[in-house]
């Protein structure tokens, strides 16, 4: 998973990314609130662990923000209040699961899994469109107009994540790390590679390409 940790205690954040990153997830970090709102705004993270108390915009109201914004990222929301009515505010605001500080970080971890476990539950019943590009994550079938397109379960799972975060520039480091693994051996150039796979079946044919290449920063899928 793409992680994004927003927490201003150095301390915490470089326990729990270091945890995540050997855990095989590719981790940011954000100090404060304004700054974890505006990655996470992005869309590209598939979970932020949020604290609630931080400098200039506190927990709360990012996951708000968030929210208003259709950002679907899983929230992980950290606290030193372990009260009732504080955990409550937290899932209200939009967070997906409450962990009170301190915790062990075996804990995060199996949290981590659960929410993973229940987004790629829910990702089994949709069905991702960008265009006239349809992909069909419970058939495993991908379609543009009437036209079935054969992928191999790389490619199927490129696709899958451009179109999850379509609009958004992904990087050949974020596309490697999310498709191929963190522990993975692929080359620096694979991405590339399977985005021109890509590109053969999904755009060849058709007068309006999809995919994209944002020059010097990666690669995107839009109308």
């Amino acid at each position: 998973m793409d992680v994004l940790i927003v927490e201003d205690d150095t301390r915490v954040a470089r326990l729990v990314s270091r945890a995540l990153s050997e855990a095989g997830h590719r981790v940011d970090v954000a100090y404060d609130g304004v700054s974890g709102l505006e990655r996470g705004e992005t869309g590209v993270y598939d979970l932020i662990v949020l604290d609630l108390m931080l400098p200039h915009l506190d927990g709360l109201e990012v996951c708000r923000q968030l929210r208003r914004k259709n950002v679907r990222s899983a929230v992980l929301m950290l606290t030193a209040r372990d009260a009732v009515p504080d955990r409550v505010r937290g899932l209200d605001a939009g967070a997906d699961d409450y962990l009170v500080k301190p915790f062990a970080l075996e804990e995060l971890l199996a949290r981590t899994r659960a929410l993973d476990r229940r987004a790629n539950a829910r990702a089994e019943d949709e069905a991702l469109r960008v265009g006239d590009l349809t992909l069909d994550l419970a058939r495993y079938e991908a379609r543009r107009g009437d036209q079935v397109i054969a992928l191999t379960a790389k490619e199927f799972t490129l696709l899958r994540y451009l179109m999850r975060h379509a609009g958004q520039v992904l990087t050949k480091a974020q596309i490697t790390d999310h498709v191929w693994g963190y522990d993975s051996e692929a080359t620096s150039n694979v991405a590339e590679i399977y985005i021109h796979y890509l590109r053969d079946k999904v755009d060849r044919g058709f007068t309006r390409p999809l995919i994209r290449t944002v020059r010097g920063a990666g690669y995107d899928i839009k109308e």
